[in-house]
């Protein structure tokens, strides 16, 4: 295994790693599944395209896909706490719409741009064309989102949006709006989809209406992995999981591709990673039992 090898795969984990930190948003701190993810990250991507084929700086393309992607986000919101549509079929609905409006934002089902300027190529430009700079990029940009979602979370804001998540009952007694909060928590977490989305087309140089497929699954695999490596240990802890379960993830990924998986196994291989994750607390649970059963039963006999 190259270092080359190694520094790719942590470079899609650092970019991948901004959508599941809008996947742990929803799943973890508002206890909701979103499952208009699906919708709102290839929406960012063709946003995102569309706007540099017609002209408009790169640096303002990312903004303009995070805002679409917390509109989307809005919609799920607005169905979900105003017309009262179950969670997931709030998501499902959602992202179902998108799928057309995303083919109509790009005017057809994919947009290349590999001979368009990108934030990518622009930051190549800055460091003289080193061949670190999207690594750089990549990395300034996500620690700039954990940076601002860690401090948003200590904010009393970001508190009432955890509280709401953990027990809005008791939220609601105190006089917070538990669905104004899910409607926050939606908006925010879609934009950041969005956003990784943006930047995941001026990465791999094109946008497709089917890019968004499985990206819940892998957001809550990242999610999931980070949580059994990390475990819990506050907020901090808990963002930085994400990205380390995003990298570990990706590595996981590229390792079964070099051993000759082809591309059509990914989705298994995600949906394997997550069963293998989330049964891995339970196998901790019994392995512990039968040592201490081992254990007594060897002290009774002594």
């Amino acid at each position: 295994m190259s270092l080359g090898f190694v520094l790719a795969s942590i470079e899609q984990g650092m970019l991948f790693a901004i959508t599941a930190l809008g996947v742990y948003l929803t799943f973890r701190i508002l206890n909701y599944a979103d499952l208009s993810v699906d919708g709102s990250f290839p929406l960012g991507a063709a946003v995102s395209a569309r706007l540099i084929v017609a002209g408009v700086n790169p640096l303002l393309a990312v903004p303009a896909a995070a805002a679409a992607g917390a509109l989307a986000g809005s919609i799920t919101g607005f169905l979900n706490t105003r017309l009262k549509i179950t969670a997931l079929l709030s998501g499902i609905l959602t992202m179902t719409s998108l799928y057309s409006i995303n083919l109509r934002v790009m005017g057809r089902s994919n947009i290349p741009l590999l001979q368009q300027p990108t934030i990518f190529g622009l930051a190549g430009d800055v460091l003289g064309q080193s061949g670190m700079a999207s690594f750089i990029l990549l990395g300034i940009i996500l620690l700039g989102v954990m940076l601002i979602l860690y401090c948003f979370l200590r904010t009393q804001l970001g508190f009432a949006l955890r509280a709401a998540g953990d027990n809005p009952q008791m939220v609601r007694s105190l006089g917070v709006n538990t669905d104004n909060m899910k409607l926050l928590g939606l908006v925010l977490s879609n934009g950041i989809v969005g956003l990784s989305g943006a930047l995941a087309a001026q990465y791999m140089g094109f946008a497709d209406v089917g890019m968004g497929i499985g990206t819940v699954v892998a957001g809550l695999a990242s999610v999931i992995i980070g949580e059994v490596l990390v475990g819990d240990r506050g907020t901090g802890f808990a963002i930085v999981s994400v990205v380390l379960g995003s990298i570990v993830y990706r590595l996981c990924i590229s390792i079964a591709l070099s051993y000759g998986f082809a591309a059509s196994d990914l989705k298994l291989m995600t949906a394997l990673l997550v069963v293998i994750a989330l049964s891995a607390p339970r196998f901790k649970e019994l392995f512990s039992v039968q040592f201490a059963t081992r254990g007594w039963a060897a002290d009774a006999r002594d």
